[in-house]
């Protein structure tokens, strides 16, 4: 990149809606932007663009969430022009159907190719391990936690020096348990019908609603929490169903047949994050799959808030045990109620205690500054390997 060119990023991810893919991409279009950059980000778009445009990120509208090779292929084409015209500087990939087009337009441009690997990717047969190889094709591939870097590294041919790991981050201005007022706490426990005098601890479980995600297990574990302490807990389940209406329809009837309709409130999705932190007691995170990350838990003890989780991916990275909270044996409803009953008998007092180690770790090392630093800092090491890989060598011709 020439003095005083300004820095152009492309931001290739498939939709603009709730989730910490769509999230990152909007932090990373904010770090850009306010270095004096342009941001663009070519997506199908969703509800939020409009925090994409108070991001200072421009929109592509393309639609690169689609798996149709025919589209895929006009998508690399398009993209391509955009390159061309925008002059971008660098093409960053988010997600693997976009990143087949993404690649493609980037070769054709002769510009750096970036990777993050947001998730774990299933590969049971040679088709999709292919397809998911796009993911390990940047010339530098983001991991979003140790345990994410080790999985690349084991099932994809790539050179470690190339794969670097960048948690995600949390916006600690944002999350910031200073900034929320009683009265935002007591309107966020009204939506949950839980009233002033409710004595009962509030067991927050923000995700998106599917099955991976471990919400069956958790009303099993509530269930067994409520024959032995009744009216003890109140739980809130945050989060998207995203089409997914049969498991939701599962969801509701667990509930039903263990009688928990008091007991458990489904407050669909949240954009009050910090508010909902701050209303709660206890955060759960209770996948029954590996969370690559698990970007929900890294909010909730910027908020101060005590953690229980699955002991599996990210989270063994993220939940110090005994310290920010307890990690439990995936699946297992019966350590499940038992982690949460541990939590409620600490009391008020020890659990503010932990949710304050929780709040410093979170904030020394998963902060929002740290993860949009680290990946400028990734942008400008692709440029200067392709500056290097196109200076001329002593007989003037370029190094290849």
């Amino acid at each position: 990149m020439q003095e005083g060119h300004i820095l152009s990023v492309l931001q290739v991810t498939p939709e603009l809606n709730a989730g910490g893919v769509e999230r990152t991409t909007l932090e990373i279009a904010e770090a850009i932007s306010r270095a004096g950059g342009l941001a663009l980000i070519a997506s199908a778009g969703g509800r939020l663009e409009p925090d994409l445009e108070a991001s200072g990120g421009n929109l592509i509208r393309l639609p690169v969430h689609t798996k149709n090779p025919i589209t895929a292929l006009a998508n690399a084409w398009a993209l391509y022009q955009v390159i061309k015209k925008r002059k971008v500087d660098v093409v960053h990939a988010r997600s693997r159907a976009p990143a087949w087009s993404a690649l493609i337009a980037a070769r054709m441009a002769g510009v750096p190719f970036v990777t993050t690997f947001h998730g774990i990717y299933n590969a049971r047969s040679a088709p999709k391990r292919f397809y998911n190889s796009v993911m390990a094709k940047g010339d530098v591939v983001i991991a979003n936690s140790e345990y994410t870097r080790e999985h690349v590294l084991k099932n994809y041919d790539v050179d470690a020096q190339r794969v670097v790991t960048i948690p995600r981050g949390v916006d600690v201005d944002a999350f910031d348990r200073a900034k929320i007022s009683d009265d935002d706490i007591a309107k966020m426990r009204e939506s949950w019908h839980v009233a002033a005098n409710d004595s009962r601890v509030i067991v927050f479980a923000p995700a998106r609603l599917t099955r991976w995600k471990g919400q069956l297990p958790l009303i099993e574990a509530i269930a067994m929490l409520e024959k032995r302490r009744p009216g003890a807990v109140k739980l809130v389940f945050a989060g998207d169903a995203q089409g997914r209406t049969a498991y939701v329809d599962d969801m509701t009837s667990s509930i039903a047949e263990h009688g928990l309709r008091e007991t458990v409130a489904l407050a669909g999705h949240l954009r009050q994050m910090p508010e909902a932190f701050a209303a709660s007691d206890i955060a759960v995170f209770p996948v029954i799959e590996p969370e690559a990350f698990g970007r929900g838990a890294i909010e909730a003890q910027a908020m101060g808030v005590p953690v229980v989780a699955s002991d599996l991916g990210g989270f063994t990275e993220t939940v110090r045990e005994g310290e920010t909270g307890f990690l439990t044996p995936p699946g297992n409803a019966a350590a499940l109620a038992a982690a949460i009953e541990r939590m409620i008998d600490l009391g008020p007092q020890k659990r503010a205690e932990m949710g304050r180690n929780g709040m410093a770790r979170a904030r020394s090392l998963y902060s929002k500054t740290a993860l949009q630093s680290a990946t400028l800092a990734v942008y400008q090491r692709v440029l200067h390997e392709r500056a290097k890989q196109r200076a001329p060598d002593r007989t003037g011709q370029p190094v290849l």
